[in-house]
């Protein structure tokens, strides 16, 4: 455990792995807030160095630059450095290092969402194995204190679902396209132009950061190790302007959803764009903000919303994890582990229960949507509301089905294309929320 290194407070050393657009706040809050946080803590947190990948870099100003330096596994490992905090993001080389510095007794926060997602159950052994605490409050929802509840104040309650938009460049795309009846592309453009979307949006727009995001929350909820390969994952590159204007003509709202739920004797782990009620709460989540249900057995339902990304929000995550791990240090004791005990399987999403919402180009004569039923029926899917859409050679059928086995709705869709009948299936998007009749 840390000796003392000065008079008043202990000091805990901190060595930071990555100074970009969170890293750099990290930084600038252990600096601006040292003596509120040697309060709170009961130890004076000061920065042992900063490992960057280019010291020439420009760096934001107030940054210490004699504290930079390229050699990240020398300044995981140090002896004078108690808890390291890795934001450079990626598989490698934040595994290494991270394990490195386990290995070494250093306690861990960390921000990388990607690695829990894919080898968390390698991370979380190093940390028991080692005895060192590991803290990721800033891996899902930026600012927003999700996974400590989900983790400590739920634990002794039992989850039955988390569902929730957990990527705000997606939410921004989405919101933009609903108000202003812009496309994909046109809305993408704006995203990147304000700085809400990457110069390559790809692990955003596709659905990997959230899936990543789904993976962690699902595993805390249910007490089952997830990982991002077990989540069924879709994004939002195929959503069109008519996808949200048929959405807005029927009430609902397009959004990118994170959900995690019990189902059975198993757990569903999905991201994919689903219509919502635009009554239900999340519908009024606009920007690039970021809101998650929880609902449990006994506590109900909990709403967590606020800012999802960004420097400043998601180093305010890291540095609660920052002070939560330097109370432990000093108290000797480590923060809680990772309980898989549950260990439930993960179903496919051909196995999950959702609903439909299909749009259907069709010809306009008698037995149309006879043989549509037929053929929906054929698959053990009912209808929940049908709706049809001028005449002639406009004539669209709008169905919105009954909940059933995804596997099964799929099929559906597949012989509906196939039908005489139709022309053409012009939009499929899955149901989410209680919703009025068309």
């Amino acid at each position: 455990m840390p000796g003392a290194r000065g008079s008043g407070h202990q000091t805990l050393r901190v060595a930071l792995l990555g100074c970009g657009s969170v890293g750099s706040q990290v930084a600038r809050l252990l600096d601006e807030q040292a003596a509120d946080l040697a309060v709170r803590t009961g130890a004076r947190l000061e920065i042992a160095g900063i490992a960057v990948r280019r010291l020439a870099h420009p760096r934001s100003a107030g940054i210490d630059t004699n504290l930079l330096t390229v050699d990240a596994p020398a300044l995981a490992t140090r002896p004078d450095v108690d808890i390291v905090v890795e934001v450079i993001g990626g598989i490698e080389p934040a595994r290494s290092l991270l394990l490195a510095a386990m290995k070494a007794g250093k306690s861990v926060v960390t921000a990388n969402k990607a690695l829990l997602a894919e080898d968390g159950e390698q991370i979380h052994a190093a940390s028991r194995e080692h005895g060192t605490d590991l803290y990721y409050e800033a891996a899902v929802a930026g600012a927003i204190p999700l996974l400590r509840p989900l983790r400590e104040s739920l634990a002794g309650d039992t989850v039955h679902r988390v569902l929730g938009i957990v990527n705000g460049t997606t939410n921004f795309i989405l919101d933009r396209m609903d108000s202003s009846g812009a496309d994909f592309g046109e809305s993408l453009e704006e995203a990147q132009a304000l700085g809400y979307a990457e110069a390559d949006p790809t692990a955003d727009v596709e659905g990997f950061d959230a899936a990543a995001k789904a993976a962690i929350l699902a595993g805390l909820a249910f007490h089952t190790r997830v990982t991002a390969a077990g989540v069924h994952r879709e994004g939002i590159t195929e959503v069109t302007a008519a996808d949200i204007a048929s959405a807005r003509a029927l009430g609902r709202i397009v959004k990118l959803l994170a959900i995690c739920e019990r189902s059975g004797a198993g757990v569903s782990v999905r991201v994919h764009p689903a219509m919502i009620p635009r009554s239900h709460p999340l519908a009024a989540v606009g920007g690039a903000y970021n809101a998650v249900f929880v609902e449990a057995e006994s506590a109900g339902q909990l709403m967590f919303y606020g800012a999802g990304a960004g420097g400043t929000p998601t180093a305010s995550a890291v540095l609660g994890d920052i002070v939560a791990v330097a109370r432990n240090r000093l108290a000797g004791t480590r923060g809680p582990e990772l309980s898989t005990y549950a260990a439930l399987p993960v179903l496919p999403m051909g196995d999950t229960l959702t609903r439909y919402h299909v749009s259907l180009d069709v010809d306009d004569r008698p037995g149309v949507l006879a043989a549509i039923a037929e053929a929906v029926a054929r698959h053990d899917v009912s209808i929940r509301a049908v709706r049809q859409e001028g005449r002639g050679d406009d004539a669209q059928l709008v169905i919105v089905t009954h909940e059933a086995r995804d596997a099964a709705l799929a099929a559906t869709i597949r012989e509906l294309e196939a039908l005489a009948v139709v022309r053409a299936v012009v939009s499929v998007m899955r149901v989410e929320g209680e919703e009025a009749l068309l």
